[in-house]
């Protein structure tokens, strides 16, 4: 079982002066490590059906519509599924340590949305995008596997950190929470590109609501 984590939005609580509102995690789960694999060469292959250069990556903000319209239609046949977890940082009932810094702050939110898919996790490798230190890995490591891991269920086989630009299904992620926080914008179509991932949807929270 594979697990890739990947965000949208920032970090940041500068409401009104350049902070995003919501912070999306996205957790997509393969059960089938040859479905994984499938995906992630048909995401290969669409780079070269659209002239791109091997290294180049897709990436649901600065892409066009076309381009997303591509992936989609590329990813779907794919047997993957997703949680989603989104902080409204406009709340005023967020406070306490885990949101005055960044690495507590993912914790804290990464831990939520895996909690989420608890029931649905055995023995998984979780990857995520690189982020912040080397020790970092580390920390999110023993964070993960302390929640979820239990004397009686293995959740968590391990995590690794990874580069987004090197591996296609983090790409996947990045488009998941894309669209999941378009989603609760006031922009232009902001559903549709959840409306394509519908039938990968096992729920998506918005906390606090």
């Amino acid at each position: 079982m594979l697990a890739l984590i990947d965000e949208s939005g920032d970090s940041g609580f500068k409401i009104g002066k350049g902070s995003s509102k919501y912070f999306t995690i996205a957790l997509v789960i393969f059960e089938d490590d040859d479905e994984a694999i499938a995906c992630d060469n048909r995401i290969e292959i669409l780079k070269r059906e659209l002239g791109w250069i091997t290294r180049s990556e897709f990436h649901f903000k600065s892409n066009s519509d076309k381009i997303r319209e591509a992936f989609f239609r590329a990813v779907l046949p794919y047997n993957f599924f997703y949680y989603g977890f989104v902080l409204n940082k406009y709340s005023t009932k967020l406070y306490g340590d885990s949101f005055k810094n960044k690495t507590s702050f993912y914790k804290y939110t990464c831990g939520l949305v895996f909690e989420n898919a608890k029931s649905k996790l055995v023995d998984c490798t979780v990857i995520i995008d690189e982020n912040g230190n080397p020790g970092f890995r580390k920390q999110l490591s023993k964070y993960l596997k302390g929640k979820m891991n239990t004397k009686y269920q293995k959740c968590i086989k391990k995590v690794k950190m990874e580069s987004s630009l090197s591996n296609n299904l983090l790409q996947l992620a990045d488009y998941v929470a894309g669209a999941i926080n378009r989603s609760l914008t006031e922009k232009r179509n902001r559903r549709h590109y959840r409306n394509y991932l519908s039938l990968k949807e096992i729920s998506v929270q918005i906390w606090p609501e």
